[in-house]
């Protein structure tokens, strides 16, 4: 990408700065997985010491939305390990290079399967005007309106996974419940039309009996 001297950075030019700063100094994963009964599913990374990274996850779907989940550095060091939760975030700093691992575990389940949403970043992101402001002093107004609408947009996002992950555990929990009552209304009436059969039947022989008294 080629600039003038002393000018300022076009939009288009801005925008690229902005993607390639960005994209070199963070990396994300957001997945969704199905984790099956008695089912293990590990992921990996070769991630450089002092870099910070970023686990969340999110059981979504299935039995009481628990899930377990250890999180391991080179040599099988375990950095972070739970049992049966529903939800949390880890934040760490690898204190050494090497691969990186995190699995989920639903072995303890025979019968039910899970779905798993995750958030997987290394690196940081750095205020996008400090790297900018390396090579140009000054900002029009323009300039740093796409800077805020860029960082308000990364908030956003961040806000919509959340409330998307909620809306689906809800739904979840929703359609569980009215399968439950569907169910329930059901036998309730299967077993009000037999307690109403049993009471004909027992009526028809008591008054049966009386006449054949007479």
């Amino acid at each position: 990408m080629k600039m003038r001297r002393g000018g300022r950075p076009s939009l288009l030019n801005l925008a690229l700065l902005v993607t390639c700063w960005v994209v070199g100094q963070s990396r994300a994963t957001e997945m969704e997985i199905e984790l099956k009964d008695n089912a293990v599913q590990c992921f990996y990374e070769q991630i450089e010491k002092g870099q910070r990274c970023f686990l969340e996850y999110q059981v979504t779907r299935g039995g009481n939305f628990d899930v377990d989940v250890a999180l391991f550095g080179p040599g099988d060091r375990v950095i972070y390990q739970k049992q049966r939760k529903q939800y949390d975030s880890v934040d760490f700093t690898t204190t050494e290079s090497g691969e990186h691992y995190f699995c989920f575990s639903n072995e303890f389940s025979s019968f039910t399967h899970k779905v798993v949403y995750f958030d997987f970043a290394t690196g940081s992101e750095p205020p996008i005007t400090d790297e900018i402001g390396k090579t140009h002093k000054a900002f029009t107004q323009f300039e740093v309106s796409v800077m805020k609408i860029h960082e308000a947009l990364t908030l956003v996002r961040d806000y919509q996974t959340h409330h998307r992950l909620r809306e689906s555990k809800g739904r979840d929990t929703a359609e569980y419940l009215n399968e439950r009552v569907q169910y329930w209304s059901l036998g309730e009436s299967i077993l009000l039309v037999v307690v109403g059969l049993c009471q004909v039947f027992v009526l028809r022989r008591f008054f049966a009996n009386k006449r054949s008294q007479i």
